[in-house]
C-alpha cells in the first residue's frame, strides 16, 4: 500500500510540474520583432504622447467652435427697512443658455492649432525614432543570445582540443620524450578552457535576460533564438546620405518642431489684433418657480489690447529666440546624422571585410593545426613551436565567431543611423 501511495505522489507531481519542464522555446527574429511591437514599454510611452498631442490639439482647436452655457439660478433676499423697522424677503428664480462665437482674433487661434498639428507631427516622428532605438536594441540582444549560444560550440571544441593535446603530451610525457613543463601547461590550458566553457554557459542565461528585456516580457522564460550570422542589407556602394539624412526620423521630428516655433511665433503677433466675438443668450427669470418672464440678448464684443507693460512684446521676443532655436537644433541635428551615417557606412564595409578575413585565418591555422600535429606526434617538431600553432587556432575560433557576431551589430547600427523603425524586419 505504501508503495502505491509513493508511485500514486510521484505521478501526480510529474502531472503537475512537468509542464514547467517543457523544452526551452526556440523564437526567431521575426518572433522576437512581433513580442517589442506588443509589449515594448518605450513603444507604449511613444504612443501614449502622440496620444497627448492630438488630445492637446483638439483642446487648441475647441476655441474655434461655439461656447454654449446652460445656467440655473435661484436666491432668497432680505431687505431691512430700518426707518419702519420692517423687513421683507424675496425670491428670484431663472435659467437660461448663453453662447458666444470667436469671429476674428488675427489668425492667433488658427496658428495655435497649426502650431499643435505639427507638436502631434513631431510626437509621431519621436515614436519612429524611439522604434529606432528599439530595433536596435533587441537586435542587439538577439545577435548576442545568438553568439552566446554558438560561442558554447566554439568552447566546447577548444575544450576537445585541449584535451586531446593533453593526452598526446602525457603520453609522450611518460616515454620520457617530454619535459614536465610542457605537461603542466596542457593541464593549465585544459583547465583554462573548461572555464570557459562554463563562463560561456553563464552567458547565455545573461543574453537571455537582454533579449527577454526587449521583447518587453513580463516574466523571464528560458529561451534559444534561431538564426544565421549572415548581413542583407550590405550596401556595398556608398549610398545618397544627403537623401537618407532627410528621411531621418530625428530630422523630421526636428523639423515638425521648427514649424511649430514658426506658427507660434505668427500667433504671437496676433495678440496684437482685436478679437471680435458673436454673443447671444435667452432666460426666463421670476419671483416664483417655475419663471414665466422671458429675456433675451444678442450683440458684439469687440476688445484690443492698450497697454500691458510690454507683455505682448515680449512673447514675441520669445517666439522669435524659440524659433531662431528650433531652426539651429534641426540643422545640427542633420550634420550630426549625415556623420552617423558615414560612420555606420563605413564601420559595415570593414565589418564584411574582417569577417572575410577571420575566415581564411581560421581556414589556414585549422590546416597548420593538421600538420604540426602530426609533425609534432613523431618528433620533428618541439612543444614550443607545436603550442603556438594551437594556441592560433584556439584564438582563431574566437576570433571568427566574433567576427560573425559584430557583423550583425554594425548591421543593426547601420540600419538605426538610417532611421528604420522596428518594423524593418531585416
Amino acid at each position: 500500500m505504501k508503495r502505491f501511495a509513493r508511485l500514486f505522489i510521484t505521478v501526480l507531481f510529474f502531472s503537475l510540474f512537468l509542464p514547467w519542464a517543457r523544452a526551452e522555446e526556440t523564437l526567431n527574429w521575426i518572433d522576437c520583432v512581433a513580442e517589442a511591437q506588443k509589449n515594448h514599454p518605450d513603444l507604449i510611452s511613444a504612443t501614449e504622447g502622440i496620444n497627448e498631442q492630438k488630445a492637446g490639439k483638439a483642446i487648441t482647436a475647441s476655441a474655434l467652435y461655439p461656447q454654449i452655457d446652460a445656467s440655473l439660478t435661484a436666491q432668497t433676499a432680505k431687505t431691512t427697512n430700518t426707518a419702519t423697522s420692517t423687513s421683507s424677503t424675496g425670491d428670484t428664480y431663472s435659467y437660461g443658455v448663453t453662447g458666444t462665437q470667436l469671429l476674428f482674433d488675427g489668425l492667433k487661434t488658427i496658428n495655435e492649432v497649426r502650431s499643435a498639428s505639427q507638436n502631434v507631427k513631431a510626437s509621431q516622428q519621436g515614436y519612429k525614432f524611439t522604434s529606432s532605438e528599439v530595433r536596435l536594441n533587441l537586435r542587439t540582444a538577439f545577435a548576442n543570445l545568438l553568439k552566446a549560444q554558438e560561442l558554447i560550440h566554439v568552447a566546447e571544441d577548444i575544450v576537445k582540443i585541449r584535451r586531446d593535446n593533453l593526452e598526446l603530451i602525457t603520453l609522450r610525457y611518460q616515454s620520457g620524450l617530454e619535459h614536465r613543463g610542457a605537461l603542466l601547461t596542457a593541464q593549465a590550458n585544459l583547465a583554462q578552457a573548461n572555464f570557459e566553457l562554463s563562463q560561456a554557459k553563464r552567458d547565455v542565461e545573461l543574453a537571455q535576460r537582454q533579449l527577454t528585456k526587449e521583447m518587453g516580457r513580463k516574466e523571464f522564460r528560458p529561451m534559444s533564438v534561431k538564426g544565421e550570422f549572415a548581413v542583407r542589407d550590405d550596401v556595398k556602394q556608398r549610398p545618397d546620405l544627403e537623401q537618407i539624412a532627410k528621411n531621418n526620423p530625428s530630422v523630421l521630428q526636428a523639423t515638425a518642431n521648427k514649424n511649430a516655433a514658426a506658427f507660434t511665433l505668427k500667433s504671437a503677433y496676433g495678440n496684437f489684433s482685436p478679437q471680435l466675438s458673436g454673443e447671444a443668450g435667452a432666460n426666463k427669470s421670476d419671483s416664483h418657480w417655475a419663471p414665466r418672464g422671458n429675456n433675451w440678448n444678442a450683440g458684439l464684443s469687440l476688445t484690443m489690447p492698450i497697454f500691458e507693460g510690454g507683455l505682448r512684446v515680449a512673447q514675441v521676443y520669445q517666439a522669435q529666440a524659440l524659433y531662431r532655436q528650433a531652426e539651429a537644433n534641426e540643422r545640427s541635428i542633420k550634420d550630426g546624422i549625415i556623420v552617423g551615417l558615414e560612420q555606420a557606412w563605413v564601420d559595415l564595409q570593414d565589418a564584411l571585410e574582417s569577417l572575410g578575413v577571420r575566415g581564411k585565418t581560421l581556414e589556414a591555422t585549422q590546416e597548420r593545426s593538421k600538420i604540426a600535429e602530426a609533425q609534432y606526434s613523431t618528433g620533428f617538431i618541439q612543444f614550443d613551436n607545436w603550442i603556438i600553432i594551437e594556441n592560433d587556432l584556439v584564438t582563431a575560433k574566437r576570433d571568427y565567431l566574433n567576427a560573425q557576431a559584430n557583423i550583425l551589430l554594425v548591421e543593426a547600427k547601420w540600419i538605426q543611423a538610417k532611421g528604420e523603425t522596428l518594423e524593418y524586419a531585416q
